[in-house]
């Protein structure tokens, strides 16, 4: 099973998202066994063996909003453990299906917790949980470098399959691929501009928390994989517009995917069209189909007062990230650790 980890495909982006753009690699990671995040969880559960955290045949306790929930549930067949997820009651009917589909045991909360939302609530479960299987693991993967180490792969993939690299965009949730692969890729291009892209109520780079419509993407606290000495710049995108860029690039160019690849496109085509001649890359965490109820939803787009008709063309521009908040697609060239007073100016 390991065997069929990675390796996956890179595709030319070139549709108008919303503006004509000349074009940027997106990397498929949706096509690949268990999407993206089934290279961290394979290198979580490694890492926790060789150090032998993780008894043989032991339980996995994890919190996740999806993604990661699936490449635990591969791992965990791969290496022979049993998953434990906590998700909540905002995951997607067929999201839960698919985890339950490939033998994982699914425990929801029913409310955000007063601060730290939806997160902080998972936690607090899964906190309940351990207690009742004192031999499992907790991955913990906002937190644990096993996460950034896994996308070693990724990095050595692009490096291969790309002859230059100028610009690479990166969402951000737990920091882990952002984190794993600029390290790696400014070996070969060492001067290689990280862009991040986080959502609209955010607290990863300094935002308040706010209620966020947009799962994957963002974080109600502060992961510490993420890398902020590595970014030169930030942008703040609202689930409008990465609807819309989702939408477009379905209609224009096949590949798509969910609310962080749309996110991620759009900021790669800006990247793209404001430096002419370079080189951009993307990472599509996975494809659309776990989206098809909310992204690619007439119905659920209305409910939540989301209409990429609305979609802004670029960013609005703020000093620092606790200038101004972002209520839509925002740019900051300040990036900073909430956690600690160095600010990283950048032009």
């Amino acid at each position: 099973m390991l065997g069929l980890l990675g390796r996956t495909p890179l595709a030319r982006v070139t549709v108008d998202l919303p503006c004509p753009q000349p074009g940027f690699w997106a990397k498929l990671e949706g096509l690949g066994v268990g999407g993206m995040k089934a290279r961290a969880a394979v290198s979580m559960l490694l890492g926790a063996k060789e150090r032998g955290e993780l008894r043989p045949g032991a339980p996995v306790v994890e919190s996740t909003s999806g993604t990661l929930g699936i490449g635990l549930a591969f791992a965990g067949q791969a290496l022979g453990h049993p998953i434990v997820l906590v998700g909540d009651i905002e995951l997607e009917p067929s999201m839960r299906q698919l985890l339950r589909t490939y033998g994982v045991r699914l425990e929801l909360v029913d409310r955000p917790a007063a601060e730290g939302g939806w997160q902080a609530a998972r936690l607090a479960k899964l906190r309940e949980l351990l207690a009742l299987f004192p031999d499992a693991y907790w991955p913990d993967q906002y937190n644990n470098p096993d996460n950034t180490a896994g996308y070693a792969s990724l990095a050595a993939e692009l490096a291969t399959q790309l002859d230059h690299l100028d610009v690479l965009v990166c969402s951000v949730g737990t920091g882990g691929h952002s984190a794993g692969i600029i390290g790696p890729l400014r070996r070969h291009w060492p001067h290689l501009r990280l862009i991040g892209v986080d959502a609209t109520g955010s607290t990863i780079f300094g935002q308040p928390a706010r209620s966020r419509l947009m799962r994957g993407l963002g974080s109600s606290i502060h992961p510490r994989n993420v890398a902020y000495d590595a970014f030169d710049e930030v942008h703040w995108v609202g689930p409008a517009e990465a609807a819309d860029a989702c939408r477009r690039m379905a209609v224009g160019n096949f590949v798509s995917g969910g609310w962080s690849s749309g996110a991620a496109a759009l900021v790669a085509a800006w990247a793209a069209r404001v430096h002419p001649g370079a080189v951009v890359a993307t990472v599509f965490p996975d494809g659309p189909h776990r989206y098809l109820g909310s992204v690619y939803d007439d119905d659920f787009a209305a409910t939540h007062g989301i209409d990429p008709a609305t979609a802004v063309t670029r960013p609005v521009e703020i000093p620092h990230p606790r200038a101004v908040e972002a209520t839509g697609w925002a740019r900051c060239g300040a990036v900073t650790d909430p956690l600690d007073t160095t600010v990283k100016e950048n032009p």
